[in-house]
């Protein structure tokens, strides 16, 4: 089967290796830009990734390159699987070389990613008719293997993804459609970044274990990390986040009921569904704690959400104590440095501005007027 649509996969590690060998294996053209050139190298003199594991084969790549203007040029969909605190950055960087009617997807935006990747691009100075999206969660559970192989443990079964603006989300799923039938409809990206799962399943578990990570000792990071205790404790900052939610007029689903949604994984409780999600058996704990578990997931997953319940007067108490704790341990101020609604441009607007703001890109003043975002 002919696939027409050229990818373009920025940033070449788990995530990024295991699209871009998936798109390219399925068929596609594929583009795989990587901000150091060391990590490269030998997919650019070889460009074929090697997969395992839920997919099984080979994918060769279209170009290999560390030139973000060279990877983006000529692309329909350029498919963002680089940390969120590159977010900004990147978006800076692709501004002067952006085409019309290419469609930027953040894999995952964590909370608030297409937002701010949507407003830097624009106050850059691009005026190209771009879209922007964000998918909830990454859609694979998935780790490198080498430089030029990955492992896909699992594929989700269901991902949410929204675009700005949201008329043109069902659009960019239709044309994702192919590749990742997974994909379904959200309402905006205030939704997409409220349900953002990493939020509750990555920053906790790493700074509860962080004796055992940073010793390097050797266990599963879900199905050993998370013990009962530690389960319960995420239901206190899922607890917060869906309180988030419903304040913001958002649709959302519980962390466990999540992992039945997304990998058929049942539990009476979000511990017992965590040791029963299959997708996370073998995933292993990193070796230390320099991770985007902490310095990622911190300020553009946790900070968001606090900072949003702090502007409604909601209090967010089991969320803010891993905020403090990571700040502690890396010595990071990360309310400071992450993504406030102050940075999202989202201070002082009411609930609905906020819906307009991501339905739209743009949110009418008190005069009536719109302004741009």
């Amino acid at each position: 089967m002919k696939r027409d649509l050229n990818y373009a996969v920025i940033g070449a590690g788990n995530g990024g290796l295991a699209m871009a060998g998936y798109l390219s294996f399925i068929g596609y053209k594929v583009n795989l830009y990587n901000r150091t050139l060391e990590n490269i190298l030998p997919l650019i003199e070889r460009p074929v990734i090697k997969l395992s594991g839920e997919v099984e084969g080979h994918g060769k790549l279209n170009i290999v390159t560390n030139n973000i203007g060279e990877a983006i040029e000529g692309a329909d969909i350029i498919m963002v699987t680089v940390p969120a605190m590159g977010h900004y950055q990147l978006a800076k960087q692709m501004a002067p070389y952006l085409e019309d009617d290419q469609i930027i997807v953040l894999n995952p935006g964590r909370t608030g990613g297409a937002l701010e990747v949507y407003a830097t691009i624009r106050q850059e100075g691009c005026n190209k008719d771009i879209v922007v999206a964000e998918a909830q969660t990454f859609i694979y559970a998935c780790r490198a293997t080498s430089r030029t192989s990955a492992r896909i443990f699992k594929t989700k079964k269901e991902v949410s993804l929204a675009a700005i603006p949201s008329i043109r989300t069902m659009e960019v799923i239709a044309k994702l459609n192919d590749a990742y039938p997974q994909f379904t409809p959200a309402r905006d990206v205030i939704e997409t970044s409220i349900n953002n799962y990493g939020a509750i399943f990555h920053p906790a578990p790493t700074l509860l274990n962080s004796g055992h990570i940073e010793r390097g000792e050797p266990f599963e990071y879900y199905t050993e990390g998370i013990t009962p205790s530690i389960g319960k404790f995420l239901e206190k900052m899922d607890s917060e986040r869906m309180k988030l939610g419903t304040l913001l007029n958002v649709n959302t689903l519980s962390a466990k009921d999540w992992l039945e949604y997304s990998y058929g994984a049942k539990g009476d409780s979000l511990y017992e569904a965590i040791q029963n999600n299959p997708g996370y058996k073998g995933l292993q704990a990193p070796k230390g704690l320099n991770i985007r578990y902490i310095y990622e997931d911190v300020p553009c997953s946790l900070v968001p959400m606090s900072s949003l319940a702090k502007q409604f007067g909601l209090e967010t108490p089991a969320i803010d104590s891993i905020i403090r704790i990571a700040e502690l341990i890396t010595g990071i101020d990360f309310y400071n440095e992450g993504r406030t609604v102050e940075r999202l441009g989202l201070a002082g607007l009411k609930i609905n501005q906020i819906h307009e703001l991501a339905e739209t890109g743009n949110v009418s003043t008190k005069e009536g007027e719109v302004a741009a975002s």
